[in-house]
């Protein structure tokens, strides 16, 4: 292993690599051996964090439906087991349910790795690793990273057990039960479900567990659930909430079959998105909101932390219509979540921590981003709409949406990229203050936000930086037709300023 990065593996608080070939220009950098001494590596690290012997740690592994997951999951194993610790094999996983294998009385595994990529491209892989205490942050990612480096590893003296263990049915349980006590039906506890037309899309990911052995139990008609099936080429199309062309699946099966409701997960079920009985897409700012619903109804008055690019108007809603605090912070899914761990440390209660990716995380389930958890709550209010004559989409109705809403990525053509691109947050505050009816938002924590508010525009827009490209994310929003268009036409006449930014996403 000479000569090789191991720290481009690091993606934030998560490994990812290329473990296939099959796309141009992408060389394959996680491969068996490189996960074999990652899983030499997390034993060592995870023995010295707990002041355990290798011998006595307990570890499980899971893996989504990659091609390279049967393969990279087998020589992790090969890793761990070597150091002497005893592995449990869920196969074909999600990740919310890898970390609940940590804090399962029964198991009570040291630690747990997840094998997935989120929704990147086939070729590409990755580790996802957590202990009893969460998800790892960054620091600790580093750390294992350079242990691997230096591969100085003793194999034990006796190769630890491995042993298969269907624990995605332990978990599938937990979300039942969740649902029956949450509804706590008069007539039929059992199945409170029964009499609602759910149907699933899992994008050939992870999450098809979730309509045969969560909703059929609770007496959901399924009929019409799609892409079930694990598949990593992905063939039908990308398994996240976030693309068009899979929400756009999602809702037109809705439609198609006359369902009540529609979900849809991402590979490893960490992040989910709905649709309503109408075929209207349940996310980013309306499924913030409709949770946002939901947990103030339990927590009056509570604080709800949101990634930077949510909208005025789910500011709004949260604090006008539903008396909460709406705290928008970082991008970043483990910013968000450590934000409202911090804020309840700190005294100002805080039950719910969401992006708008999809990734939601609630103080009651231990700040888990759990897609599959947070779907099963939205299923227990709509249980009781049903009950009572309502729909789930009343409790958002008055939530007030932008008219125009795009992002914009621009390419930084520098090597000191960061360095260049707080320049340009620096000068565009200046540049702002110059400008009338555009004033910099107070409390922002990423980039500059600056509300627009003439009449033309009538929105805002967010200028920030990637967490690890070399690239300039741009969201503006407009209340207005062609809103976006007018306050994208004067950011670009100050942006036509730094000759290293690509500015050809705004086809100028």
């Amino acid at each position: 292993m000479q000569k090789f990065d191991w720290k481009k593996l690091q993606n934030g608080s998560d490994i990812r690599g290329v473990a296939l070939e099959g796309v141009a220009d992408e060389t394959v950098n996680l491969t068996p051996e490189v996960a074999k001494i990652l899983g030499q590596a997390f034993v060592t690290w995870l023995g010295k964090k707990l002041g355990k012997n290798p011998s006595d740690l307990t570890i499980s592994l899971g893996r989504d439906s990659r091609l390279s997951g049967p393969s990279l999951l087998a020589a992790v194993t090969e890793g761990i087991s070597l150091s002497g610790s005893k592995v449990y094999d869920f196969g074909i996983a999600s990740t919310p349910a890898m970390f609940m294998s940590t804090i399962n009385p029964e198991l009570s595994c040291d630690g747990a790795i997840m094998l997935t990529a989120s929704h990147l491209p086939f070729n590409r892989n990755g580790l996802k690793f957590f202990t009893k205490e969460g998800g790892l942050n960054k620091g600790d990612i580093s750390e294992i990273l350079s242990l691997a480096e230096k591969n100085e590893f003793l194999s034990a003296t006796e190769k630890g057990t491995i042993e298969n263990y269907d624990f995605i049915g332990v978990y599938a349980e937990g979300l039942v039960k969740k649902v029956r006590e949450g509804v706590n039906h008069p007539e039929n506890f059992e199945q409170p479900l029964q009499g609602l037309k759910i149907i699933v899309d899992a994008g050939n990911g992870a999450g098809g567990f979730y309509a045969a052995k969560v909703l059929k139990p609770l007496g959901a008609d399924t009929e019409g659930s799609q892409f079930l099936d694990p598949d990593g080429t992905f063939p039908n199309h990308i398994p996240n909430p976030e693309n068009e062309e899979a929400m756009q699946s999602i809702c037109q099966a809705v439609i198609d079959n006359k369902a009540d409701f529609g979900i849809i997960f991402d590979t490893d079920v960490d992040r989910g998105a709905a649709v309503d009985s109408l075929g209207k897409e349940l996310n980013r700012n309306r499924l913030i909101a409709l949770i946002s619903a939901i947990v103030l109804q339990e927590h009056p008055g509570s604080t709800i932390v949101t990634d930077s690019i949510t909208s005025d108007g789910l500011t709004t809603f949260i604090e006008e219509e539903l008396k909460g605090v709406h705290h928008r912070f970082k991008r970043g899914y483990k910013n968000v979540i450590n934000e409202s761990i911090r804020l309840n440390k700190e005294g100002q209660e805080s039950w719910l921590a969401i992006e708008t990716s999809g990734h939601g995380a609630m103080k009651e389930n231990y700040f888990l981003d759990d897609g599959a958890y947070l779907v099963t709550k939205l299923l227990v209010e709509l249980a009781k709409c049903k009950q009572q004559g309502k729909n789930l989409t009343d409790l958002i109705a008055n939530l007030k949406e932008p008219q125009e809403s795009q992002e914009f990525r621009l390419k930084i053509n520098t090597e000191n990229f960061k360095e260049y691109g707080n320049q340009v947050i620096e000068k565009l505050k200046e540049f702002a203050s110059t400008q009338d009816n555009w004033q910099l938002v107070p409390n922002n924590y990423e980039g500059v936000r600056i509300s627009c508010q003439s009449d033309d525009e009538n929105g805002w827009l967010l200028l920030r930086l990637s967490l690890h490209d070399p690239v300039i994310p741009i969201n503006i929003e407009s209340n207005v037709s062609e809103g976006v268009n007018k306050i994208a036409t004067k950011l670009v006449d100050f942006l036509k300023g730094f000759d290293a930014l690509d500015l050809s996403t705004f086809n100028v």
